[in-house]
């Protein structure tokens, strides 16, 4: 098996912050749009990390998207990124 078939590779569709403690959540989906993952990176910790348009994630790591209007932002989304950005490429 390879690394492809091992990992999904999933295009940073939403950042956002919140809160007091100022986190910093993006969010990875497929192209699909149909699952997500989730990170949550203080200010700190974001400014040391690449973030990069796109990561590769194991499957059993990605989260269901139940919302239809979701997944249809999060395919946009992915698919522009995908158009725009060479996956390693620094966001």
């Amino acid at each position: 098996m390879t690394d492809d078939e091992e990992t999904v590779q999933c295009w940073l569709v939403e950042r956002s912050s919140f809160g007091d403690e100022r986190m910093v959540t993006l969010i990875y989906a497929p192209p699909a749009g149909d699952r997500h993952l989730t990170k949550q990176l203080s200010p700190n910790l974001l400014r040391r990390k690449r973030i990069t348009a796109a990561v590769d994630v194991e499957p059993e790591r990605l989260e269901p998207v139940n919302d239809e209007e979701t997944q249809e932002r999060y395919a946009t989304e992915a698919q522009r990124m995908a158009e725009r950005h060479d996956p390693d490429a620094e966001v």
